[in-house]
């Protein structure tokens, strides 16, 4: 957990971390250090094939990852999944499926995330790598680049849940779950919210 320096409140200094939160020296408020909402969209294809984009920015640059980013304030988790998709391929999804959510760190030391997990289908525009992804190609679930390539844990997790649900097995991702993965949280239903 990253810690914070000043209150967002009133601008005063924050106290040492307790528990999940700091508090402001000043005025009192808390800082709470919770899962920041975002959202993830695996696009499938009529053969099963799942695209991923690869990082331009930091954390993780250079490493594949599931187009996806965080929620804006007044956007539903759909639609945040929707429009990061859109931003980072230029195209328009039908979402056909939610996985569940996933609990992560966004980079070493980074803040958590809480993300939820879409499987969705291009209805219009041609993919082309837009915004923070420098290219975009797509992978048959068996051939996804192992997990050590990919950006963030939650994407190993969410090809895992994919292949779960069309009953493949992944080399690159098993369908036992890793035990290191402990904080995954199992919720998930078929069909969206």
């Amino acid at each position: 957990m990253r810690t914070r320096s000043f209150c967002g409140f009133r601008g005063g200094p924050l106290g040492p971390p307790v528990g999940s939160g700091q508090d402001c020296a000043g005025c009192g408020e808390p800082y709470y250090h919770d899962a920041n909402p975002c959202a993830a969209v695996l696009v499938e294809d009529a053969t099963g094939r799942v695209l991923l984009g690869r990082r331009t920015i930091e954390p993780a640059g250079g490493r594949w990852n599931i187009p996806g980013g965080f929620r804006g304030r007044d956007e539903t988790r759909e639609e945040c999944a929707r429009r990061e998709l859109r931003e980072a391929t230029g195209c328009t999804v039908e979402l056909t499926g939610f996985l569940g959510h996933v609990i992560d760190v966004h980079g070493v030391g980074g803040d958590h995330t809480l993300k939820a997990l879409y499987t969705a289908r291009i209805v219009a525009g041609e993919s082309v790598a837009a915004d923070d992804v420098a290219e975009l190609r797509w992978f048959a679930l068996d051939a996804t680049p192992p997990a050590a390539e990919l950006a963030f844990a939650n994407a190993a997790e969410a090809l895992r849940r994919l292949a779960d649900r069309q009953g493949k097995e992944s080399a690159a991702h098993p369908r036992t779950p890793d035990p290191s993965w402990s904080s995954t949280t199992t919720t998930g239903a078929t069909s969206p919210p």
